[in-house]
């Protein structure tokens, strides 16, 4: 995929917990770029192999399946939507059932191949049609969108990681989702397709100490700075 076009490809990378997806949602919003959240792609194939009795741990029988559900994300980061077979699936594939489940589903290689396939299909519309896009997911710098000119890789502590998803699960047993979240990192980081793992090139960011606002503004100025050296 060639950097070079009309529009700009943010790519963020990370673990569950960084600040991914609002720091994502709040740089496309202050630039008004399009936005694509990967992860909840795989969630949305994995609530459909669920909802449909598809063993998730039987990779051949993921395998077999994934041309079959129709998931459709929409762009909009103050409105983001996603559709399986023209459900709003939105509030379900944040349940605990898929959220335990996904990383099997996000290991199998034709689940990622045709993802990728689809998620780069996003990317060059966006490039092509508007003023670009910001895409955060786990592979996004090392393989969905390598060559992207803003290449960021999200971390925080443990602690804060886990703080932040129970505030957003809604969940007061932070122990219990600091213990999830070290096993869904294992899992992603050791699965043989795309793990999720650091590039050289990309800007590692930790976002522990701070908060949103100056997280979204740290990216807004690396864009900006990015969109000033195309235009050289």
């Amino acid at each position: 995929m060639s950097a070079q076009g009309k529009g700009i490809v943010i790519a963020i990378d990370g673990p569950s917990g960084s600040g991914k997806s609002s720091t994502a949602r709040g740089v496309a919003k202050a630039r008004e770029l399009r936005y694509l959240d990967t992860g909840a792609m795989y969630r949305a194939l994995t609530w459909w192999m669920l909802d449909n009795k598809i063993d998730v741990n039987d990779a051949a029988a993921v395998a077999a399946n994934v041309e079959r559900p129709v998931i459709v994300m929409g762009s909009d980061p103050s409105a983001p939507t996603v559709t399986v077979d023209g459900r709003d699936v939105a509030a379900e594939i944040r349940g605990k059932e898929v959220t335990t489940n996904v990383s099997a589903v996000s290991a199998v290689p034709e689940a990622r191949e045709l993802l990728v396939r689809t998620q780069r299909e996003v990317i060059e519309a966006a490039r092509d049609e508007s003023a670009g896009i910001v895409v955060e997911g786990r592979d996004i710098t090392t393989v969905v969108a390598p060559e992207a000119p803003v290449k960021l890789f999200l971390t925080a502590s443990a602690e804060a990681r886990a703080q932040r998803r129970s505030k957003e699960v809604r969940t007061g047993d932070v122990a219990a989702t600091q213990a999830d979240l070290a096993r869904r990192d294992k899992l992603d980081s050791s699965r043989e397709h795309s793990p999720l793992t650091q590039t050289a090139d990309a800007t590692e960011l930790d976002t522990t100490g701070l908060t949103l606002d100056e997280v979204i503004a740290l990216v807004v100025k690396l864009a900006d700075e990015a969109r000033e050296a195309q235009a050289l």
